[in-house]
């Protein structure tokens, strides 16, 4: 369990603002920080406590998907049809374009990732449904 104090001090970027404009695809508070949107995009995501993404899928015609670079806290990453992967401080996750995934923070601790999308030919997310309080609940 991390407290946001643990997360922030933590933190080599700053957490950022309300992750407003992606609402829609988040259960619960998420931030915002652009690092990078020049070669490749970097965003740093700050997750509260029970905060999540929406099931997606990164599409591409050539390269794509995304890598996640965990830097505070707890959390969770999940590919479909698979068991939920914890996720701590160093851990590195690198998703395919194509793989219908979700990720977020652990119900107890913030968490906080780096979230690089790998350059892709016509790449685009597509956002698919919420992760059900039910499956997310049964999380360990």
């Amino acid at each position: 369990m991390s407290t946001k104090q643990e997360v922030t001090e933590q933190m080599v970027f700053p957490m950022g603002e309300k992750n407003d404009a992606f609402s829609k695809y988040f259960v619960g508070q998420s931030y915002l920080n652009m690092i990078s949107t020049e070669q490749v995009v970097i965003g740093n995501v700050t997750f509260e406590p029970g905060c999540r993404n929406n099931w997606h899928i990164h599409h591409a015609d050539q390269n794509g998907g995304q890598m996640l670079l965990c830097t505070a806290g707890s959390g969770y990453y999940q590919e479909w049809g698979k068991e939920p992967r914890k996720l701590q401080p160093g851990d590195v996750v690198h998703i395919p374009a194509g793989v219908k995934h979700w990720h977020g923070a652990a119900p107890d601790s913030w968490f906080t990732h780096l979230a690089i999308e790998v350059p892709a030919e016509n790449g685009s997310t597509k956002w698919c449904e919420a992760v059900p309080d039910e499956e997310y609940g049964k999380l360990k």
